[in-house]
């Protein structure tokens, strides 16, 4: 095999596939990335036997071949190389040699042969999203991924046709939720509910930064492939049963309380200064048009901030993650949001008024 290509066209590639590979392996073969040059492409490959990613890339091709080295080690060496220089790979003699300008690199290589084979199980729904469709579905999700591994089942963003017949995105980590809704797309109408793991969540958004065609979505109820541009990802999904999230969103908090979500992100950033590093507790006492929001610490140092806020109900004192506010902050679209509260020791409801399509709920803290 002998290629010659841009520095820049290869680093991106390099940058997809390298990130799917464990930094510890037990088989080194895993460490690798499938390099296979044919016809005016390089195709790269990389898996972690739960996840596989496949891209391509234009380049000059002297030689066709396959082989495969070490993926991280293939990145750093082409991320350190000048600005605008061109790189030539060549293999001969169970070594890979890099070189561009005056720098020359020697990297071991791997029979491709003892390369896992990539599965290509049936995935029979197939259906197509925008690239930001399915970033709105992740940004309102992803941040409710639970991480801890005993309730593997929540370590991941529940996709699924709802009971209205939506595309329906849904994580939880027991503390909070998150939901999120779009009208179910053309052939989505037989697929399975599906848990996305998170390491796959987080690569997908990753990819879908700067791309803005469509998606080729295809799952079963063990694998989904995630296709667009020149890149195809195909993850396992969860094994597992989420569960029944409808039990646990409120449909009867009648204390409506509304702010503007900037200044309150901002007043909960400045309070919780104050918090315990461990608990990051603020506590929210509403009366008429004011909210009060105040921290303290155990060494007795406390802050207070008031904002003026649309509410009309029963003066009340409730305590929630500063970390969990400023989170569900984050994904309001709106210039308010909306707090709907039933007591102190029950779950709120978070949205942003009039926007049906997402929801947030949040446990509240004793403070």
């Amino acid at each position: 095999m002998k290629l010659a290509i841009d520095r820049m066209s290869l680093l991106r590639p390099l940058g997809h596939v390298q990130s799917v590979v464990e930094r510890r392996n037990t088989i080194p073969i895993l460490a690798n990335v499938v390099l296979r040059a044919e016809d005016g492409q390089l195709s790269l490959t990389a898996t972690d036997m739960d996840m596989d990613i496949t891209t391509e890339v234009g380049c000059a091709v002297a030689t066709a071949g396959t082989t495969t080295m070490s993926a991280h080690m293939l990145y750093d060496i082409v991320r350190k190389l000048p600005d605008g220089s061109e790189v030539e790979l060549s293999i001969g003699d169970g070594h890979a040699m890099i070189s561009a300008g005056r720098s020359s690199f020697r990297l071991p290589t791997l029979p491709v042969e003892d390369f896992p084979a990539i599965s290509s199980n049936e995935l029979p729904t197939n259906f197509v999203l925008t690239a930001a469709d399915f970033r709105d579905l992740v940004d309102a999700t992803k941040f409710a991924i639970s991480t801890e591994e005993t309730r593997y089942y929540l370590n991941g963003i529940y996709l699924h046709k709802s009971d209205a017949g939506d595309l329906c995105a849904v994580a939880t980590d027991g503390h909070r939720l998150a939901m999120t809704k779009q009208t179910l797309p053309s052939g989505a109408a037989q697929m399975p509910s599906i848990i996305l793991p998170r390491k796959a969540v987080g690569e997908l958004r990753k990819l879908l930064d700067d791309y803005d065609g469509d998606v080729t979505i295809s799952m079963s109820e063990t694998r989904a492939e995630f296709a667009f541009g020149a890149v195809r990802l195909t993850t396992k999904l969860i094994d597992g049963t989420f569960p029944d999230y409808s039990r646990v969103i409120p449909t009867n908090n009648d204390k409506i309380m509304q702010v503007d979500v900037g200044a309150f992100s901002a007043a909960v950033d400045r309070v919780s200064t104050i918090s315990s590093e461990k608990s990051k507790s603020v506590k929210i006492g509403l009366r008429d048009g004011v909210m009060t929001l105040s921290a303290s610490n155990t060494d007795a140092s406390s802050a207070t901030e008031e904002l003026e806020v649309s509410y009309s109900g029963n003066e009340m004192e409730i305590g929630f993650n500063a970390r969990y506010l400023l989170d569900i902050a984050g994904q309001v679209n709106g210039e308010m949001v909306e707090f709907a509260l039933a007591d102190q020791g029950s779950p709120t409801l978070v949205r942003t008024p009039g926007d049906d399509a997402s929801l947030f709920v949040l446990m509240p803290m004793r403070v």
